[in-house]
């Protein structure tokens, strides 16, 4: 298969790359498109058939569900069985934006290849400007995981995307870098408590803030066979081809010094910077250093990006500086875990 690239604005894309697109959805082909999360991989959520080809393109299991994208709230309470007062609540403050909500599913909408045969289905509103377009040109709700191979680096530019997936695709449209460049925080709303089932772009502390009690279960994964309620819960996800290595900021030196050469350090902090310094590290004096930003924001938004940068660059061993053991940084702690699971 050919793929297609065309550039389109972020903000106001243009309305015959918007057409081209939804023509290739409806005759149910795949298309890779910016969301404000991580670039998605797009199809028919209403078409079996279509959305087969996501798992194909991906070499995705089938038992790891899909995430709906609906165009607006009406939409969303159209896919699902039961519509709760949390979802309600949730959507209304956070829609569009980067938050999942997992609801029962309304079977005569949703086939069973989305939700891997299960009760539930993951719907959410995208805000970024490509998506919602190309929702509304559409007129149907698709489903897009991250556009990458299963397991890989989820992609914030549409190169990312391209290094995985060229060929396997239809058409992609390049809407430059992602804004969060992390996915979506996912809530289950189906029990009597709202439920994280997998961190992200919006922080548990302001879902707390529209529905109080919200749980949040750290340990959260599924196994690696059994049908899940979520994307991003394999205990292995969102991992680099370099072999990656979460350390203290005390235990960096010697880390660099045991892996050797092409071993690059990821770090956020002074503590990491003194230990590039220190004489001990012997062979490791070609090592790269990214420094990362601080707060959890900006360090989830340049964390992909670089990850992706030092795999291309040949890295065969990452070595990153721990983050805050801080409800703040919960989903990159999470992506850092499965990265090097």
């Amino acid at each position: 298969m050919k793929t297609e690239v065309l550039t389109v604005h972020p903000l106001f894309p243009e309305p015959a790359a918007i057409q081209q697109a939804a023509a290739v959805l409806r005759r149910g082909g795949l298309v890779v498109l910016p969301t404000e999360t991580v670039y998605g991989l797009a199809a028919l959520a209403d078409d079996p058939q279509a959305a087969a080809r996501i798992f194909e393109a991906k070499g995705r299991p089938a038992y790891n569900p899909l995430i709906v994208h609906v165009a607006d709230i009406d939409d969303a309470r159209s896919l699902a069985n039961l519509w709760p007062d949390s979802a309600e609540r949730l959507a209304a403050a956070f829609w569009p934006g980067p938050l999942t909500l997992v609801v029962e599913r309304n079977p005569r909408r949703i086939p069973d290849i989305i939700t891997a045969g299960g009760p539930t289905v993951g719907i959410r509103i995208p805000a970024h400007a490509v998506a919602r377009t190309l929702l509304r040109a559409l007129g149907r709700p698709f489903a897009a995981p991250s556009a990458n191979r299963f397991q890989a680096l989820s992609p914030t530019t549409a190169a990312h995307a391209l290094k995985s997936l060229d060929g396997r695709v239809d058409l992609v449209l390049d809407g430059g870098t992602c804004k969060h460049g992390i996915e979506s925080t996912v809530v289950d709303c189906t029990g009597t408590v709202p439920t994280v089932l997998r961190h992200g772009a919006t922080a548990l502390a302001e879902l707390r803030r529209i529905c109080g009690d919200v749980h949040s279960d750290k340990a959260r994964s599924g196994s690696d066979h059994a049908a899940l309620r979520s994307p991003g819960m394999l205990q292995k996800h969102y991992a680099p081809s370099a072999r990656l290595v979460v350390v203290q900021a005390h235990a960096l030196a010697a880390t660099l010094l045991e892996l050797g050469e092409q071993t690059a350090l990821v770090s956020h902090s002074t503590a990491a910077s003194e230990a590039l310094r220190t004489p001990s590290r012997g062979s490791c004096q070609a090592v790269k250093h990214c420094i990362l930003p601080a707060d959890p924001e900006g360090y989830a938004a340049a964390l992909y990006t670089t990850l992706h940068g030092l795999d291309d660059a040949g890295c065969r061993s990452i070595v990153v500086e721990a983050v805050p053991d801080d409800e703040a940084w919960s989903a990159v702690k999470d992506r850092l875990a499965r990265a090097q699971s």
